[in-house]
């Protein structure tokens, strides 16, 4: 949220502008405002002013209660995309018991959020950098300061992972941002990928809660994983690790990158499966005896949030699934043929309908484009759906960052493929070599935010009048 307001398109009126049909302005006009009062709505500010209370001396979160007056010291550490926000609305609410605290955001937006006692980093997203070690290390030192008698509040969002790195033993941070760099490329979905970061670092997987003990430890989420497996939000530094070392090396295997991974990993990795390198904390250890976690936030909600204001605008509406994976442009012809389909002949929804799609998908890449997952989902959705003067499709990322782009993702409707013909352009061409960003740029259709400041995957709707 930038300066804590709500969430714009910023290209909003040259989206509007472009439509080819009073028909599909009002259609883009709809997906717009939906975009937008999603945006307010998932707000991490709101959504901890709205779940987190003080009363009388009690900090009270999901039926949940703790006694402030209990604790020595309250510290609160974290990070990830949301977490500026979620910090700034936790002081507000409990300024005079914090004791001192620890962010880490990404870099360029420290300044948006207003803190007195908890500190804000900055480092990087999604390759880490010496920042993203200097934050998790003084998190570390903060957290081992703490006993029995201390309250350790963690904040984490999706984004956390990167911004978070502290590499295993003698792993050079070099070593892990090219296994990273791989895994993103590789179609890995964050599961896989955060199995593996957990396993090279210091940090994740259960080692917080570890490196926190015997304190009372209140972990604090925003999801942005698929039916919110907490060991995989932000790596779960405060969860117990349901993956192995055995994991972590087959999922390098499976996508072909284990020969090319730096041998400093594969010895941890190797020698971890064998027991020379101790397991990360597993569900039966001592550690999360004085744990808790909650997620207050995910896509689901975000998705609901979508449908809500898709039927104030007079829409049937189908929230379809919060749990969207596989192949992005498999998944875009899958979402235009359901368009067609409702285009056509009213099935599974007559129109006016809204459809709200959530989750993340993956790219493997192939080409040497650029784009992003919702690029690649909005512009296979387009070869769907050309020539249908009544639809639109739009598909996002809620960090309003979609792959190593500018763009939130991109929005498409029945007349973008016979506008790339006329342009002289190949969209089935662009969308091999994953160059879904230059086509769009080309064409029109990207859908501009900026950071959000949150990050609970990523929402399609499709728009049939």
């Amino acid at each position: 949220m930038r300066n804590g307001s709500v969430v714009r398109v910023i290209n909003r009126q040259e989206l509007l502008n472009s439509a080819f049909s009073e028909n599909n302005k009002k259609n883009r006009e709809i997906a717009l405002n939906t975009i937008e009062t999603l945006f307010d709505t998932i707000n991490p500010k709101k959504i901890i002013e709205s779940k987190v209370k003080l009363l009388d001396n009690f900090l009270c979160i999901e039926g949940r209660k703790f006694d402030l007056t209990n604790y020595r010291k309250i510290i609160v550490v974290g990070g990830g995309k949301a977490s500026g926000s979620m910090a700034e609305a936790l002081e507000n609410i409990l300024e005079n018991y914090i004791t001192s605290g620890l962010i880490v955001v990404p870099k360029g937006t420290s300044k948006r959020y207003k803190t007195k006692k908890i500190e804000i980093l900055e480092a990087s997203h999604p390759i880490p950098d010496n920042s993203s070690v200097k934050g998790a290390k003084k998190i570390l030192s903060l957290v081992e300061e703490v006993n029995e008698n201390d309250l350790v509040i963690c904040l984490f969002s999706g984004g956390g992972s990167s911004l978070l790195a502290l590499p295993r033993n003698d792993i050079p941070l070099r070593d892990k941002k090219k296994v990273t760099d791989m895994l993103l490329k590789c179609g890995a979905t964050i599961n896989e990928i955060n199995a593996v970061r957990k396993h090279i670092s210091s940090f994740k997987g259960g080692q917080l809660a570890k490196a926190a003990y015997p304190a009372t430890v209140l972990g604090i989420l925003l999801s942005d994983v698929l039916g919110d497996p907490l060991d995989v939000i932000a790596s779960g530094p405060t969860v117990p690790d349901s993956t192995t070392f055995k994991d972590a090396i087959h999922i390098l295997k499976e996508y072909e990158i284990w020969e090319k991974t730096p041998n400093s990993i594969k010895k941890i990795l190797i020698d971890g499966e064998t027991g020379l390198i101790e397991e990360t904390p597993k569900k039966e250890s001592y550690v999360f005896q004085r744990v808790s976690n909650i997620v207050l936030g995910n896509n689901r909600f975000a998705c609901k949030a979508a449908i809500d204001a898709l039927k104030k605008h007079g829409l049937k509406t189908l929230f379809l699934t919060s749990f969207m994976e596989g192949e992005a442009k498999e998944f875009g012809t899958m979402l235009g043929a359901i368009a067609r389909e409702i285009s056509v002949s009213g099935n599974p929804l007559p129109p006016p309908v809204g459809i709200v799609v959530g989750g993340e998908t993956t790219v493997t890449v192939t080409g040497n484009g650029k784009g992003g997952r919702n690029q690649e989902i909005a512009l296979s959705a387009a070869l769907m759906i050309k020539e249908i003067d009544n639809t639109v499709i739009v598909s996002i990322s809620t960090d309003g960052i979609d792959g190593p782009t500018d763009a939130a993702g991109a929005m498409v409707d029945g007349e973008t493929i016979r506008l790339s013909k006329q342009l002289g352009l190949d969209a089935a061409e662009y969308l091999r070599n994953n160059d879904s960003y230059s086509f769009f740029s080309r064409v029109g259709g990207l859908v501009f935010t900026g950071p959000t400041g949150t990050n609970v995957n990523d929402i399609t709707m499709i728009i049939v009048s």
